[in-house]
């Protein structure tokens, strides 16, 4: 535990506690259903499903061309902190800016939305690859777990607060509830801000000597983007891993977007599911920490697959069900898991990596999960469109656990390790 309570790792960590507000009081909770009841109220379930997958999808895709160009020039000039923190003020301006969209203007809401997820994907590269920098190899698990944990609880404290301004909006001085939740957009913005201080000012970053040129350090990067293509496809379990994680995580990012969307659709109140996703999160916190261990004691990649095959399980009772009792219950399991097989992926990734390479790997890394976060919420919207169907456009979802967890289960750590060593540049 004392390698966790360090300036450094509390620090770093603390940028999770941030940008979770952001994840979990506007992405997961309040704009999906703002969107459905406020902005877009005029449109079916469906095509309001269809268009919140869209700007999801189209934000992703603007990270899978950044995010690996950004990272590798985030090695070459030691900037990351720099561009962490660009990324970041433009999810937190975009957000605060959601306050300000009137009711019935969708296309505007989504369009911030869009630019807000951007900011707040973008920053995640440049935040996962400084583990390297504030931890030793044999802590990642736990270091990253710590991380995930602290998101989750500062996710949820924020995100507690902002729901109970939507149910007693009297008490804050606000008019109504729907004002409430545009109150709430500011308070997320403000809260990203304040806490992403600490790892400005204390996470150290080993910085190129000499003055840097912009346009040398830009030429630098993309050489250095078309040479860890070729890095990628030498390491074979790199290559591996990064296969199954593009497939398991789209799973597990598609239920963190789509799951409130999905319960509107099956009739659930949004009081309800709100109270659902706040269970998440506040299970999420012990469970994610819990889960490092576990990983540290039983292998990452084994703990993983613990995690795959229990989502696996949720999304076929997601299928088949029918009270909000049970919404409820599968709000507790995925809490359980969820944190933690994001925190271990990120750390069993930071172990078949050369660590002077981070940024540019974890650049892929973000790469293939915002590409399997276009793909998923895209999915859904399509597959319930078709069919006119929910039930079965969450139902698709089990294939990617399933695809992802076979792959993973191939994939071997100790012999990644050693190729990671031994890559020369």
């Amino acid at each position: 535990m004392r390698h966790i309570f360090n300036r450094q790792v509390f620090s770093w960590a603390l940028y999770d506690w941030a940008n979770s507000a952001f994840a979990t009081a506007v992405l997961a909770g309040f704009f999906p259903v703002f969107f459905k009841e406020f902005w877009s109220a005029d449109l079916t379930a469906t095509e309001s499903t269809f268009q919140l997958g869209l700007a999801n999808s189209l934000a992703s895709t603007l990270i899978v061309i950044l995010a690996p160009v950004l990272g590798a020039i985030a090695d070459v000039g030691g900037v990351r902190k720099r561009l962490l923190l660009l990324f970041a003020l433009l999810g937190i301006c975009m957000t605060a800016g959601l306050y300000f969209v009137a009711q019935g203007h969708a296309w505007l809401a989504l369009a911030l939305f869009t630019l807000a997820s951007i900011g707040f994907s973008g920053s995640i590269v440049f935040y996962d690859s400084l583990i390297v920098s504030v931890s030793k190899e044999e802590n990642y698990d736990v270091v990253s777990a710590y991380g995930y944990a602290l998101g989750y609880l500062g996710g949820g404290l924020l995100f507690a607060a902002t729901v109970a301004m939507t149910l007693w909006p009297e008490l804050f001085g606000l008019a109504n509830a729907a004002m409430a939740v545009q109150v709430s957009f500011l308070c997320v913005a403000v809260w990203w801000l304040v806490f992403t201080v600490p790892l400005l000012m204390f996470v150290p970053e080993q910085r190129k000597s000499g003055r840097l040129n912009t346009l040398a350090v830009i030429k630098g990067g993309v050489k250095q983007l078309f040479s860890s293509f070729q890095k990628v496809r030498r390491l074979r379990y790199v290559f591996l891993f990064l296969l199954a994680y593009w497939l398991y995580i789209d799973g597990v990012d598609t239920i963190v977007r789509m799951a409130v969307d999905y319960g509107m659709a099956l009739g659930f109140s949004a009081n309800d599911l709100i109270s659902a996703l706040l269970i998440t999160q506040f299970i999420g916190f012990p469970s994610a920490i819990v889960f490092g261990f576990v990983g540290q004691r039983i292998g990452a990649k084994t703990a993983i697959l613990i995690g795959i095959s229990i989502y696996f399980a949720v999304t076929i009772w997601a299928y088949r069900m029918d009270s909000i009792e049970e919404f409820y219950v599968l709000a507790v399991v995925i809490g359980l898991v969820q944190g933690g097989v994001q925190a271990l992926s990120r750390s069993l990734y930071a172990r078949l990596i050369p660590l002077n390479k981070s940024a540019e790997f974890f650049g892929f890394y973000n790469m293939l999960g915002k590409f399997a976060a276009i793909l998923g919420p895209l999915m859904v919207g399509i597959v319930g469109m078709l069919t006119d169907n929910s039930r079965l456009a969450i139902l698709s979802i089990s294939i990617l656990f399933v695809s992802g967890g076979v792959l993973l289960y191939f994939v071997n750590v100790e012999a990644g390790q050693k190729m990671a060593s031994e890559l020369k540049d």
